[in-house]
């Protein structure tokens, strides 16, 4: 009998439905590292089942069928925030009597057993979370992960790890988060971006207090507002005497030198409070600081997928709020290319028509932008009658000062323009949350 076969988790046997997600393909790799039996699908194929293949974790089903449970008695279900009750598989658990769980009771499980570093806030978990993986393995820690994203240096978005940490994102949109066992709190921001789960940003602070209120120790970014959520030991963070370099940036922390490969002020932020969390869970300072002068970001984070066929510069960022848009494009602005190019894929009718208005501001900021559709996820168009990536056009078309804006609904629409558009010394940036990768990936020159 191998470890793995002997794990704690030996004789569960766990159907995960919507693996192919970043959160759920690492619950999935944690399990079977835990010696659980996981089984899997999801609507379509995706990076992270293709690493989930590869690394020898699971062979999900593509697509949702009734068929895809696996036979036998002692069989679990959960379920991502993106499938209904009336996905084919839920209600086949239901008729067979098998339990249904949303993911977050089985990140909470995983939580309880490991001391757990959660990083909590709208913008940057993932990078953060990702630093400070790097910062804690570079320490000699050897710490378990669950994060939303690749953790760069070619590592997975998840491992069990043998280290008696776990660093995880700790998710608002569900309110996941106030089901974790958390020893350490990082918190990067609070901003409304969740409007079906949140009336208002009063109650998304409340939240947030809440999750708050529970670990020994919270490393918060250091603003007033974010600070008078927390009422016991709290470590402030924000890096001293920054200075932005080409593609970087240099700043103090604690008295020592931190340099950074990756642009933009707010990943000076987010390094300062990776390394606080890093102190918090013991790691020494030089190591981890080393560790993040190497680190050149996180999977859809600022990554940069090649160069066109006319030679510009491609990256791909998960940005999909105005504030992580106005971030990544000024941090892009660092790498001083002739031309700024933005290209977004709006993630959601609820978030596009709230906040179409602050997209087109945020947007403006490139010198030619490029707007796509409204990427669905879990909303019906029918649901939302009249919203679409043209609102965000007409919005940066507002706010562009004359600078061009292209509203090109499809990738079928926007492949041949951007062949045409992108020439040597523009830097271009793919952003939002849903599958304009795909479309950047195709631009690559062969």
């Amino acid at each position: 009998m191998s470890s793995r076969d002997a794990g704690p988790w030996s004789g569960r046997r766990l159907h995960l439905v919507g693996v192919g997600g970043a959160g759920m393909s690492g619950y999935a790799r944690a399990a079977r590292a835990l010696g659980a039996e996981v089984s899997g699908s999801d609507a379509a194929s995706t990076p992270y089942l293709e690493r989930l293949a590869h690394d020898g974790v699971l062979a999900a089903r593509i697509g949702h069928s009734a068929e895809n449970l696996p036979p036998g008695e002692g069989l679990e279900l959960f379920y991502s925030s993106a499938v209904p009750a009336e996905n084919p598989e839920r209600a086949a658990a239901r008729e067979r009597g098998i339990p249904e769980r949303p993911r977050a009771q089985l990140l909470a499980e995983l939580t309880a057993l490991r001391r757990t570093i959660a990083v909590a806030g709208t913008h940057g978990k993932t990078t953060t979370a990702s630093m400070l993986v790097h910062a804690l393995r570079d320490s000699g820690l050897d710490p378990g992960w669950l994060i939303g994203g690749f953790a760069g240096g070619g590592l997975a978005n998840a491992q069990w790890g043998d280290g008696e940490w776990l660093v995880v994102e700790a998710d608002e949109s569900d309110r996941s988060m106030l089901q974790l066992s958390v020893e350490i709190a990082v918190l990067t921001n609070v901003e409304l971006d969740h409007h079906a789960a949140f009336a208002s940003l009063a109650q998304l602070r409340e939240a947030f207090a809440q999750f708050l209120s529970g670990p020994r120790c919270a490393v918060i970014w250091d603003r007033p507002e974010l600070l008078a959520l927390r009422d016991g030991p709290t470590v402030a963070y924000q890096p001293d005497e920054l200075t932005l370099t080409a593609g970087g940036s240099r700043f103090l922390w604690h008295g020592h030198e931190v340099c950074l490969s990756v642009p933009g002020a707010h990943n000076a932020v987010n390094a300062a409070g990776a390394l606080e969390a890093a102190a918090a869970a013991g790691a020494e300072a030089e190591p981890a600081i080393a560790a993040l002068s190497s680190f050149h970001g996180a999977g859809r984070r600022f990554q940069q997928l090649g160069r066109s066929a006319g030679g510009a510069v491609l990256f791909d960022d998960y940005a999909h709020h105005p504030t992580e848009i106005a971030a990544t494009l000024s941090g892009a602005r660092t790498l001083e290319s002739q031309r700024l190019v933005a290209v977004f894929q709006p993630h959601l009718y609820s978030r596009t028509a709230m906040l179409a208005r602050e997209f087109g501001h945020a947007l403006a900021l490139a010198d030619v932008v490029v707007v796509l559709d409204v990427y669905p996820a879990r909303e019906r168009a029918e649901d939302h009658p009249g919203v679409s990536g043209l609102l965000v056009a007409e919005a940066c078309a507002d706010a562009a000062d004359g600078r061009p804006v292209y509203w090109l609904p499809t990738f079928a629409d926007a492949t041949p323009v951007l062949r045409e558009l992108l020439v040597e010394g523009d830097t271009c940036v793919l952003m939002g949350a849903g599958d304009v990768d795909v479309l950047g990936r195709a631009l690559v020159a062969p």
